[in-house]
């Protein structure tokens, strides 16, 4: 039977609760344990999948084809343990969950409520996977006092009781702001967030208190003293340069002890940390730097791209250089020559996105890069807006576009060399789809397998003919025009298994141009870079030489 560890916030959101118990999975692995990690949102989309990334930021896509929050990104890159569809969950489930039961008369016939109903649906999800890991830390999105969390925060008071003794513990993560008029740092947020929590039954073991300044003592006492936790359990937490140094600076000021300790484990076996010393040393003493520009659509807000912009530091890391990422609008290309923007970088990626908006900034990015000899990587929509710039300045296809942007018109004004994925083969089973499908979770989701071809780029890079990468798309690159474009010197070298989706291009008179149709970022951690962005950054570095 796992150990539960419930994660909440107060005061204000964006603390970092993601991230701590990230980094709390990852010293509790150095000690030897087994863990997984969970997210539990309030919001009452189904899930974020069809959420605006102005709005949420990047949708994380596991390997068994589920949407959700970026959160559980952090939670992989740390602790290397792949996310699954049962370690997210939100409000929107959970009731769509209870209204499917009250439907088929599972409840038999009973007035539906929040309590015991949705409480008990939520205790179920929280409970999946009990017999399978030691520590089970399950984060619950937004702060206490929110209304729509009550829900949950009922629910895993309820569970802590239903469990034995010993079995769960909660940690609060909370400000202490600091009054530059009076040079003092306020401890009365924190007391009011405990307060607020205790007064829905839930009473924090451990408190972690983000601050910009240093907490004295004597301020850990009192906070101790007004929240009734220990003092070794009111834990500061500062702010880092990098989030990889999260780890080595919890167990600096005792997180993990402190956990140990709230579950009377005793003695606590000591931690292997040489993982996380060489993750600080490669980002602290970087032996140069690359500038690499990112043209996206949703450059507004960097978490739009979070994985991407990790998967980028983790191949510096691998190299020993520091990545500069500058993120450019691609809408300013569509009507200015991109090569002034373009010329001071070392490599240029282009990721994915939906809609018609920004792409022909992303296609003349493409063109840049490749009649430049600069590095280019293509994710996603990166990818298909490279084969349309072959199609159209190479292949003979001035009209080629992609279906994504014409299907609603009622006639075709362009060539569909990209065009909607109808069906596919997933395991052992046919998918099928329409375009007028709904469109949360309709898309190709999830890993699938891709086959490479022999003496290829990424053949080189991977090292293996065999992978297997997680997709989230609706389009497709047509094969049917493979010939025409394999003539012109881009070749097709990776397929899926049955040599039907077109999975990975590559320019073979290029230094180094590689654009895949899924979103290699997803599988990138710092002590596991993946290797397409490894050898990216790598590509990069070799530019740089030569500037």
């Amino acid at each position: 039977m796992a150990r539960y560890i419930f994660i909440t916030g107060g005061v204000v959101s964006s603390l970092g609760k993601g991230l701590a118990s990230a980094a709390l999975g990852a010293l509790l692995q150095a000690r030897g344990f087994t863990v997984r990690l969970r997210k539990l949102d309030p919001y009452l989309n189904v899930d974020p999948g069809t959420m605006s990334p102005f709005e949420h930021g990047e949708v994380f896509v596991t390997d068994d084809g589920a949407e959700t929050d970026l959160d559980l990104g952090h939670y992989e890159r740390f602790t290397g343990v792949a996310a699954r569809r049962t370690d997210s969950v939100s409000s929107g489930r959970i009731y769509s969950n209870v209204l499917e039961k009250e439907r088929r008369g599972d409840y038999l016939g009973k007035t539906i409520q929040v309590i015991p109903h949705v409480t008990n649906e939520i205790k179920d999800w929280i409970g999946i996977g009990d017999d399978e890991v030691d520590f089970m830390l399950c984060e619950i999105g937004g702060t206490v006092g929110d209304i729509e969390g009550l829900p949950f925060f009922e629910a895993i008071r309820q569970f802590g009781q239903d469990r034995p003794r010993g079995q769960c513990i909660f940690m609060h993560l909370t400000l202490l702001p600091y009054l530059a008029a009076s040079s003092e740092l306020k401890t009365k947020p924190t007391q009011h967030s405990v307060k607020e929590l205790r007064s829905i039954g839930l009473q924090p073991d451990i408190l972690v208190c983000r601050s910009e300044h240093n907490i004295p003592e004597k301020e850990r006492a009192k906070i101790a003293l007004f929240c009734n936790v220990r003092p070794e359990a009111v834990i500061p937490a500062y702010d880092l340069k990098s989030i990889y140094e999260a780890p080595m600076a919890y167990h600096k000021v005792g997180l993990d002890q402190a956990v140990l300790d709230a579950f009377d484990i005793s003695p606590a076996p000591k931690p292997n940390l040489t993982r996380w010393v060489d993750v600080e040393d490669r980002i602290h003493n970087a032996e140069g730097e690359v500038r690499v520009a990112i043209v996206g659509k949703y450059t507004q807000l960097e978490d739009a791209y979070k994985s991407i912009a990790e998967a980028l530091t983790h191949g510096g890391m691998a190299n020993r250089v520091r990545v500069k990422s500058d993120w450019i609008d691609a809408e300013i290309f569509e009507g200015e020559d991109p090569a002034p923007y373009l010329e001071p970088y070392q490599a240029i990626l282009v990721p994915g996105g939906f809609g018609e908006r920004g792409t022909e900034g992303k296609i003349r990015a493409a063109e840049f890069a490749r009649t430049h000899k600069v590095p280019y990587l293509g994710i996603c929509l990166g990818m298909q807006m490279a084969v349309i710039e072959a199609a159209r300045n190479l292949a003979g296809l001035p009209d080629a576009g992609s279906e994504e942007f014409d299907h609603e018109a009622g006639k075709r004004r362009f060539e569909p060399v990209v065009y909607h994925l109808k069906e596919w083969v997933q395991g052992n089973r046919k998918v099928e789809r329409k375009v007028g499908d709904d469109k949360g979770g309709t898309m190709r989701l999830g890993a699938y397998d891709a086959t490479l071809k022999p003496g290829s780029r990424v053949a080189g890079i991977y090292g293996n003919l065999a992978i297997d990468e997680r997709h989230r798309h609706r389009y497709e690159v047509d094969t049917k025009y493979r010939e025409a474009l394999e003539e012109q010197g881009l070749k097709f070298s990776g397929m899926s298994p049955d040599g039907r989706l077109p999975e990975i291009v590559e320019w073979t008179d290029h230094p180094w141009f590689i654009g895949v149709q899924f979103h290699p970022e997803l599988k990138s951690k710092p002590f596991q870079p993946h290797p397409l962005f490894a050898d990216f950054v790598r590509a990069a570095k070799e530019m740089s030489r030569l500037v």
